[in-house]
């Protein structure tokens, strides 16, 4: 069983952070106190993509709020309440293979047979969807340590590693071209991890990368709750991030809407890049 919060560390914060019980709860300082159907909340913090699967997952006994399970999906809801996501029926690990999984339906490539490069591995979300996709081998990367999921671990076809910074990652620590690379972090602009994966990606190469707005916006950009609500900054980001790969020889293939909203509400975007002859893989 999975639990999925709202409340991360990974967004800006805006409040104060109270760990116990093993979960963490993030308070608001700005929340106002009013009340909002909990099937919209759902959607409102990207727990679901629409109303209708919120109310799935409410009827189905998925949804504790303050530690109670709800079934109304019409309840009213502070919006300082502790909400807690019960993924039983989950594809993946995380929330994060749903969101791969929407981006590879776009049809640009078919990851499986392919070897895989995995930045910002997390639990394990993009790499679980890879496999199930039938990726021959993923090296799955992140600075992080005792986040990825033990059953991904014993895979055969993971190659995992944790304490790894991308950015300082030795060429020869993947001894084999990478066709396809997928890329979710944080705290850190794409501008800074796109570069170093170019050394691992054969020319013809896909990378896929998600794009969050928050980490990308100058300091003082970012809106209450650590949220870019502004369209135009959107996509001032997102062209800002193609017009910087087009430098390294990377062709945009595509630009996308993440149909699930980060863990605080932001709208994160896809952006697919083909390496090009002229950038810095392996020939």
């Amino acid at each position: 069983m999975i639990f999925l919060q709202a409340a991360s560390p990974a967004d800006e914060p805006t409040g104060r952070f109270f760990r116990g019980a093993g979960i963490s709860v993030f308070m608001d300082v700005h929340a106002r106190r009013h009340k909002q159907r909990l099937d919209q909340l759902l959607v409102d913090q990207g727990f679901a993509e629409s109303r209708e699967r919120a109310a799935r997952m409410i009827l189905a006994g998925e949804v504790r709020v303050d530690g109670v399970l709800v079934d109304k999906p019409a309840k009213a809801v502070s919006a300082q309440a502790v909400i807690e996501v019960l993924a039983q029926g989950a594809r993946f690990v995380s929330r994060g293979g749903e969101k791969l999984a929407a981006a590879l339906d776009a049809g640009f490539i078919d990851p499986a047979g392919l070897v895989c490069l995995d930045v910002g591995c997390s639990t394990g979300g993009f790499t679980d969807c890879l496999l199930q996709r039938g990726a021959r081998r993923i090296y799955a990367v992140d600075v992080g340590y005792g986040q990825f999921d033990w059953r991904l671990r014993r895979d055969s076809r993971v190659v995992l590693m944790e304490r790894t910074n991308i950015r300082y990652l030795d060429k020869s620590a993947i001894p084999e071209p990478v066709e396809l690379t997928v890329i979710d972090v944080s705290f850190i602009s794409l501008t800074k991890v796109l570069p170093p994966v170019l050394q691992f990606s054969t020319p013809g190469a896909i990378v896929i990368a998600l794009v969050k707005p928050q980490f990308e916006v100058g300091k003082g950009e970012v809106g209450r709750g650590g949220i870019v609500r502004d369209e135009a900054q959107r996509r001032d980001v997102l062209r800002g991030i193609v017009n910087f790969a087009a430098g390294l020889g990377m062709t945009a293939r595509t630009t996308l809407e993440c149909p699930l909203k980060g863990k605080r509400g932001n709208q994160e975007l896809f952006a697919i890049f083909e390496c090009g002859s002229t950038s810095h893989g392996v020939s």
